[in-house]
């Protein structure tokens, strides 16, 4: 069993085909037998999709299958020529990692939850779409409110998938619906526990609780809680707070609260 090459002329043009050939034994004596077209023959782009499957049928050693008289007829391939040389990419944007954290948004109802205790005003973007971009900014790319808005939203798709085009993006938007959503902190945590274990069947018998400290650049005056304290990232010359957090065994949070940057871990 070979591969045999074919040329073939139509309308002036060269076709070229590969035609896997094995030698049988007749009466007449040996002869060639075509047992599968590979190629781009003019009218054979169907046989070519069912040569190739011939193929790794022969090689495999497969019995010819019986024919399916209810099978459909199976579409030709469109084929289409590309020049790779004038391609060129624009606007490359990232999707995969943003699509799957709305997708987990929409989930475990913080949409809802935010048009339920943040109803509409006189804002331009409802405020439930601003918390999407903290959160989604936080789970993909964690960074600061200003990056946020001059570079990490307009390089990812959100603007198609939010409805958001990326000027309306901005870090005074974003710290604005940071204080909106402050007040409904409490309202939250209990949702997401609830949330929890509606899909994940998380139970609270045992919780886990620690504290860590967050410094700041300058002198925090604005901050009544930022002072110097136990620094646990190496920065006793810088002003804190501290956060204790609370999760569950599986690392799920449930609950934080914000202390004096002196506070003491009891």
């Amino acid at each position: 069993m070979y591969l045999r090459r074919r040329c073939r002329k139509k309308n002036g043009e060269e076709y070229e085909s590969w035609a896997l050939v094995e030698t049988i034994r007749t009466s007449r004596g040996p002869r060639q037998r075509t047992v599968a077209t590979i190629g781009k023959l003019p009218g054979l782009d169907q046989e070519e999709r069912m040569g190739w499957e011939e193929i790794g049928r022969v090689l495999d050693g497969k019995p010819r299958p019986q024919p399916d008289l209810f099978a459909p007829d199976a579409d030709a391939p469109l084929w289409a020529t590309v020049d790779l040389k004038r391609m060129q990419i624009e606007r490359l944007r990232q999707f995969g990692d943003v699509y799957l954290e709305l997708v987990l948004w929409h989930r475990l109802g913080l949409e809802d939850f935010c048009n339920e205790h943040m109803p509409p005003g006189r804002e331009e973007i409802p405020w439930s779409v601003m918390a999407a971009v903290l959160t989604l900014a936080r789970f993909c790319a964690p960074s600061s409110e200003l990056q946020i808005a001059e570079s990490w939203y307009a390089k990812t798709a959100l603007d198609d998938l939010l409805g958001v085009p990326a000027e309306k993006i901005n870090d005074d938007r974003l710290y604005r619906a940071l204080d909106s959503l402050l007040p409904h902190k409490d309202a939250l945590c209990q949702h997401l526990q609830q949330r929890y274990g509606e899909l994940f069947g998380t139970t609270f018998d045992v919780l886990v609780y620690d504290v860590t400290s967050s410094d700041f650049e300058g002198s925090g005056q604005r901050n009544s809680r930022a002072t110097r304290g136990y620094s646990r990232d190496g920065r006793p010359d810088c002003v804190q707070v501290c956060i204790g957090l609370v999760t569950s065994a599986e690392g799920l949070p449930l609950a934080y609260e914000v202390f004096d940057g002196n506070r003491v871990d009891v």
